[in-house]
């Protein structure tokens, strides 16, 4: 599984002009899941959701998780994360996991991240056509893959 991570002020998610996710402070996380993806890959991202340090501490180091905070997680599925492009100039698609499983696996990250202690947890719409709002904090963007391609 991959994963866009950005520390975040704010971010929502609008489906049809109705919000359907928002969090304060906290993480913005584009989840995509790809080809031989399982459980072991949305119990890693999970665990590098909830408790990669990158929040400030006292004296302005990126020291702190989401946890440590009490921040939020906005988790918006996203299968273009696998889009190849090093053919061509359209995207190919061929390595993202078909959506049902795929569903299933951001499920997992989604109740993964509740239970590490994630005080609020967000979601967007799978499979729907979304506006995301964010305001990034930082800027700090971190790129997260399971199987280490990164």
């Amino acid at each position: 599984m991959r994963s866009v991570v950005q520390r975040v002020t704010r971010a929502e998610v609008i489906v049809d002009g109705e919000s359907v996710g928002r969090i304060g402070r906290g993480l913005l996380a584009l989840v995509g899941a790809g080809t031989g993806d399982g459980e072991a890959d949305a119990r890693y991202l999970v665990d590098k959701l909830a408790n990669l340090r990158i929040f400030p501490d006292d004296d302005g180091k990126m020291n702190r998780s989401v946890l440590d905070i009490g921040g939020g997680v906005l988790v918006v599925s996203q299968f273009t994360l696998y889009g190849d492009v090093r053919k061509g100039r359209r995207p190919a698609f061929i390595d993202a996991l078909e959506p049902g499983r795929a569903a299933e696996l951001c499920d997992l990250v989604v109740a993964g991240l509740s239970a590490a202690g994630v005080t609020e947890v967000a979601t967007g719409r799978f499979r729907a056509h979304m506006e995301v709002e964010l305001v990034n904090d930082g800027p700090v963007t971190i790129l997260i893959d399971s199987r280490k391609q990164f």
